[in-house]
């Protein structure tokens, strides 16, 4: 199947992606994809930290399959599917260090996503989780999503990383419509903040503007539910950080309500030759 076919449930893909590690990226991308699908819809969480893949740990799974066996002879793409939930939370798991996956070249990718897009169309949501930094292969991939997210917190060293991967984003990529999610802050204040000030470097020095998605609040249930190996949403859904997780999610629903018919009219990932336009 073409990577190129239209785009007939109107999934939307979403890259989730940070400029450092340890700023709770994957922990997001787990968190508010549970939190979609608990407001009814259907998404599929694709493990792209094909360097250091952890969703798996984090959700104490042990899929029998991967990214990896779909460079084997006859594998399909429902043969690596695995359900987080039943009802339309699934997860697509990677491999870490695997050479057929770190040195994956722009041909390979697409016939990699080519061969899950016929699984990506029936989901409402498609996020993929990638690795930090701005190595090629990461931001390669992550060019190819529709919404991507930053993810960032208020130490100084994760916004310079942060507008490093925008700044190459957009350089090498056209990439311009980055949204900002802040983590473990103090106060909605504290997000804000840390926000306009990453804002303010990517409208002065590269004539870019950022949307704000919201910020998480720092919540002692977050690293609770990491021990436990069970999503935070489930663990302690009434939780401060939950609830602004819930507040982010409706942010990208709603984006997603925006996009609209474009969605349907697009393909779920960008191709080579629409990334170049």
């Amino acid at each position: 199947m073409d990577i190129a076919e239209k785009n007939p449930n109107a999934t939307l893909s979403v890259s989730i992606l940070s400029g450092k590690g340890g700023v709770g990226k994957t922990n997001m991308a787990l968190n508010l994809g549970f939190a979609l699908f608990k407001a009814g819809h259907r998404l599929l969480l694709m493990d792209f930290d094909v360097g250091l893949a952890n969703i798996d740990v984090l959700l104490g799974l042990s899929p029998e399959k991967n990214l990896q066996d779909l460079f084997r002879p006859g594998a399909t793409a429902e043969d690596v599917v695995y359900p987080i939930e039943s009802g339309g939370f699934d997860f697509l798991p990677s491999a870490s260090g695997v050479p057929e996956l770190l040195e994956m070249d722009e041909d390979m990718r697409e016939a990699l996503f080519s061969k899950l897009n016929s699984v990506f169309t029936r989901y409402d949501y498609l996020f993929l989780d990638h690795g930090a930094g701005i190595s090629s292969n990461v931001l390669s991939a992550a060019s190819m999503s529709r919404m991507p997210i930053l993810v960032v917190t208020p130490e100084p060293t994760s916004l310079t990383d942060g507008y490093a991967v925008v700044k190459v984003l957009a350089a090498k990529h056209r990439v311009r419509n980055f949204h900002v999610l802040v983590n473990q802050v103090a106060s909605a204040k504290e997000g804000q903040r840390t926000f306009d000030r990453l804002a303010a470097a990517c409208e002065r020095f590269l004539g870019l503007h950022l949307s704000f998605l919201g910020s998480v609040r720092l919540d002692a249930a977050v690293p609770e539910a990491v021990r436990r190996q069970v999503p935070l949403m489930k663990h302690a859904p009434t939780c401060p950080a939950a609830q602004d997780i819930i507040a982010v999610a409706v942010k990208i629903h709603r984006h997603r309500q925006k996009l609209g018919a474009k969605l349907k009219e697009g393909t779920i990932l960008k191709n080579i030759l629409e990334r170049a336009s």
